[in-house]
Formats: C-alpha cells, sequence, structure tokens
C-alpha cells in the first residue's frame, strides 16, 4: 500500500473506534465525565476498567460510530476540556498507582473560536508536561489517525504503538499540499514525503511497535493487543518510578538526536 492508501485506510467509515477497543480489551469499563471546568467533551471517552486482574485507566480519542454519534463526538476531535478530561484521569491513576492505556484516533484537536478562546494550546501542553512526569505507567496505541497535537497530548508515554494501517503525522497530507503546492490535489505525493506511516515512524524510532491488523481480523487484533498490553504494563510496572521517568524522558530525547 502507498502512504496515502495507508492514510485513506486510516479514515474509512467502517475502521473500529477506540470504544471497540475498549469493549473488546477490558471488562468492567466505567465512564468518567467532565473537566471540573467547563464541561464535558464527548470526543474523548475515558474511565476505569480492568484487563485481566489488572485495574487501569483507559482513555481515547473516540470518532464515533454512527453519523449522529460522529457528529456529537465532534468526529474525535477534542476541544480543551476533552484534554482536561484526559488529564484528570490521568492523575487519578497516578493517585492510586493504575497504568495508563491511551487509544489515540483523531484527525487532530478541535481548532473553532470557542476551543481556542478556552486555551486549547495551553491544554494540550499542560497535558505534554504532566505526562512526562506522570509516576505511573503510560502506554498509546494509535489506533486511525495521529493527527498534530491534538494525538500528540495522549501520545508522550513509557511506549507507543501504531496499527500496520495507522497514521501520524504533524499535519493532513492534504494541508501539506496546500500549503507547499497551493493544491490539495497533491495529498498523495505529501503523503510519500511526510512519513506517516507506521512502519516509516518504527524506522525512525518514534514508536516501538507496529500491530498486524490481522487481514481484517478485529477479534484477532484485539486478542493479540490484550496480550500485548497486559505483558508490557506488568514490565513498566516492575520499573521503579525514577528509572521509568528516566527512560520515558531518554525515549524522547533520542528523536531528536539529543541522547539521553
Amino acid at each position: 500500500m502507498t502512504a496515502y492508501e495507508r492514510v485513506m485506510a486510516a479514515r474509512a467509515a467502517n475502521r473500529p473506534t477506540g470504544q471497540a477497543y475498549i469493549e473488546r480489551i477490558f471488562t468492567d469499563f466505567i465512564e468518567l465525565k467532565g473537566d471540573r471546568r467547563y464541561a464535558d467533551d464527548p470526543a474523548v471517552l475515558t474511565g476505569l476498567a480492568f484487563l485481566d486482574d489488572m485495574p487501569v485507566t483507559v482513555v481515547a480519542l473516540e470518532k464515533g460510530r454512527t453519523l449522529e454519534e460522529k457528529v456529537r463526538r465532534n468526529f474525535g476531535s477534542a476541544n480543551p476540556e476533552g484534554y482536561r478530561k484526559a488529564l484528570r484521569q490521568m492523575k487519578q491513576a497516578e493517585k492510586f498507582g493504575r497504568p495508563v492505556v491511551c487509544f489515540v484516533d483523531t484527525a487532530g484537536a478541535y481548532c473553532g473560536l470557542g476551543a481556542e478562546e478556552r486555551g486549547q494550546g495551553q491544554a494540550i501542553a499542560e497535558n505534554l508536561y504532566a505526562m512526562m512526569g506522570l509516576e505511573t505507567p503510560i502506554l498509546s496505541i494509535l489506533i486511525g489517525e495521529g493527527g498534530s497535537g491534538g494525538a500528540l497530548a495522549l501520545a508522550a508515554a513509557d511506549e507507543v504503538w501504531m496499527l500496520e494501517n495507522a497514521v501520524y503525522s504533524v499535519i493532513s497530507p492534504e494541508g501539506c499540499a496546500s500549503i507547499l503546492w497551493k493544491d490539495s490535489a497533491k495529498a498523495a505525493e505529501a503523503a510519500q514525503f511526510l512519513r506517516l506511516t507506521a512502519q516509516d515512524l518504527l524506522e525512525f524510532g518514534v514508536i516501538e511497535a507496529v500491530i498486524s491488523e490481522e487481514n481484517g481480523d478485529f477479534a484477532a487484533v484485539c486478542a493479540h493487543l490484550k496480550t500485548k498490553i497486559a505483558e508490557t504494563l506488568r514490565v513498566l510496572s516492575s520499573l521503579d518510578n525514577a528509572e521509568r521517568l528516566h527512560r520515558r524522558y531518554a525515549r524522547f530525547r533520542r528523536m531528536g538526536g539529543g541522547g539521553a
């Protein structure tokens, strides 16, 4: 598949959303809402769940499945209150020693006037800052689109994985083509240059694993993910906080060539 074909696959209307993964991988999910400052943001689905016998906090950027739900959830583009809600649940997880699992699927943070007025940039920055120092394991999985700061706000983690047809980029191919060539029709060419596929990002060291989509067998993907998540969280939980935080910091330092 070409890079742009991966983009189209990541955007497919029938692609499983974060909620579908939560329902398949975890049990006893209890949704928790609101940021205690403004409102609840349906684009961010958060709550408590069990992974076998392990209590975890789950955060998902949720696009919705039906047209009505997609509109209600703003097609997965979160407002600042959504990122604050996510951070509130992460801080609670830290307090009670629960690992955090994030499912990322968004074209980007919502860029409407209201979102900017309520501090969209600051909300994303606060998530990045807090997650780098959060004293509990964090695992982020890109399951569809990973668009710019809206995705990165839930991906400052100990490990980041991508499904094989997910994408992760600072800008959409259409946006890139419009800026570089003043022609969004050149999106396929831009996608190739952006190096936004899972395999590209694995080679660059931006992610730790590419998850096979098992030729569309969603049940098999979830079974594999459940086992891999549980194993990884147990390893991360076995580290003391200082070592885990150092590894998390060093992970991002290596990306820019700055060493550990």
